[in-house]
C-alpha cells in the first residue's frame, strides 16, 4: 500500500483536462444560448449544461488520456477526493435554485461561483497554484460582471468562465513543461 504522499504524487501526474474541457464546452454553450435564444432558452441550456459537465468529462477523459471510468486503473484515494469535490459542485445547485425562484438571473452568479469552489481542493490535492487562481478569479469577474451587465448576465458571466477555462487549460497542460 503506497502513502498518501505517494499517491498524491501519482494523483498529480495527470493531465486534468478532461473536465475543464468539459466546462469550457458547458459555458460556452451557455454563452452561446445567451446571445442566440431567450433567458428562458439559456436557463434550461445552462441547468443541463453545467450538470452535464462530469458526464462530459467521463467521455472526453477517454481522448485526453485521463480514462476516468478506466477499471484497471491503480487505486488512488485522490481520485475519489476528486468526484467528492465534483459532487460539492453538484450539490451547490441546492444554493442556486432557490434564488433562481426569486431572481432567474441569479443564475450565472450562483452556480458559476458555486461550482467554481471545486478548484481551491484541487488546487492542494495537486499542489499547483493554478485551482486557487481559478476559483478566485472565476468569483471576483462573476460577481463584477453581474452588478456591471445586468442585461448580459447570461452571455458575459459565461464568455468570463470560458475564458478562465482557456487560461487554466494551457497552464495546466503546461504546468509539467514549467517544473
Amino acid at each position: 500500500m503506497k502513502t498518501l504522499e505517494q499517491q498524491r504524487q501519482e494523483f498529480s501526474k495527470g493531465p486534468f483536462l478532461a473536465t475543464p474541457i468539459s466546462g469550457l464546452i458547458a459555458w460556452l454553450l451557455v454563452a452561446l444560448s445567451g446571445i442566440f435564444f431567450s433567458d428562458w432558452v439559456t436557463v434550461w441550456v445552462l441547468f443541463i449544461g453545467t450538470g452535464g459537465i462530469v458526464y462530459l468529462a467521463l467521455f472526453i477523459s477517454k481522448f485526453t488520456g485521463e480514462h476516468y471510468l478506466d477499471k484497471n486503473k491503480t487505486k488512488n484515494v485522490f481520485d475519489g477526493l476528486f468526484f467528492f469535490t465534483v459532487a460539492q459542485a453538484v450539490l451547490a445547485y441546492a444554493i442556486a435554485i432557490p434564488f433562481f425562484l426569486i431572481d432567474y438571473t441569479s443564475l450565472p452568479l450562483s452556480v458559476g461561483i458555486l461550482t467554481g469552489t471545486m478548484w481551491l481542493p484541487f488546487s492542494w490535492i495537486i499542489q499547483h497554484w493554478i485551482g486557487i487562481v481559478h476559483a478566485i478569479v472565476r468569483t471576483v469577474s462573476i460577481v463584477l460582471l453581474w452588478y456591471v451587465f445586468p442585461d448580459l448576465r447570461f452571455v458575459a458571466i459565461p464568455l468570463a468562465i470560458v475564458a478562465i477555462y482557456v487560461v487554466t487549460l494551457v497552464i495546466l497542460n503546461n504546468r509539467k513543461k514549467m517544473v
